[in-house]
């Protein structure tokens, strides 16, 4: 069965969207990887060629029950990367969920049937701790946390890993946290050095070795609907997701051989 990973933090525009692409795309040259848009913003979902406006049926209809998971999915630009898209009315679904049978397992019942199917599925979560991100934490295996490297960079995740306390408790005892992954880095400032720094010495066992650098052709890579593996490989971007990628690889994150080709 594949591994499922959560990408998660309440902060926005701490790289959680950039972080499940470029997973996605590195890991997708293994095994099969499954991306799931469970932000209504849909950025993912844009990025990797869709319309959030007229997709469907989309994570939306699967949570609702009105389709299966395995509907949504279509392909993407970048080798073995399926995508399970986010339509803008994700958004109304923390309203319609509200009194729904099980809401809070939706997702891992929806997942149920296609896990099987891919060596990795990546849950890109919202920036927040709504219904939808504790969708994600329930029906994960791991969380990955994107930190940026910049002031009040801690703030918030004391109230984010209690939340996963309380999820192992009450809906998923199996969920990990994999590791705070530092992003945005930028080595002209000591600001950043010192983020760091901080981070490490509060969270030593589970802060990734890789860091992940502010940079130009990260930013880009959207605009051109593509990873940075297709837009430029040989940037600092591109070389810092492959070393991330070979940490996963290392801890038995996406390898496992899946059912799609």
């Amino acid at each position: 069965m594949g591994s499922v990973i959560a990408i998660a933090n309440q902060k926005g525009g701490v790289g959680k969207t950039t972080t499940a692409v470029h997973v996605g795309a590195y890991l997708g040259l293994v095994a099969p990887v499954l991306l799931v848009d469970c932000d209504p913003q849909a950025n993912a979902t844009s990025w990797l060629g869709q319309d959030p406006h007229t997709v469907a049926p989309s994570v939306y209809d699967a949570l609702l029950g009105d389709a299966r998971l395995a509907e949504t999915v279509r392909p993407t630009g970048e080798q073995g990367l399926w995508l399970a898209p986010a339509s803008y009315g994700l958004a109304g679904a923390q309203v319609e969920l509200v009194d729904a049978r099980d809401r809070d397992l939706r997702l891992r019942e929806a997942l149920a049937p296609v896990r099987d199917d891919y060596g990795l599925v990546l849950l890109d979560c919202p920036p927040s701790l709504g219904l939808l991100t504790l969708n994600a934490l329930a029906a994960a295996d791991a969380l990955l946390v994107p930190v940026q490297c910049e002031y009040l960079a801690l703030e918030g995740l004391g109230q984010l890993l209690a939340s996963v306390e309380r999820v192992r408790e009450h809906l998923n005892p199996r969920l990990e946290v994999l590791g705070l992954l530092l992003t945005m880095a930028d080595a002209r400032t000591n600001l950043s050095s010192q983020v760091q720094a901080e981070v490490r010495e509060h969270f030593p066992d589970v802060t990734f070795a890789s860091v992940i650098p502010r940079a130009v052709r990260l930013s880009e890579a959207p605009s051109h609907g593509q990873s940075v593996l297709r837009y430029d490989p040989t940037s600092r971007g591109a070389a810092a997701y492959a070393a991330l990628a070979d940490e996963l690889v290392g801890r038995g994150y996406g390898v496992a051989a899946g059912g799609r080709a």
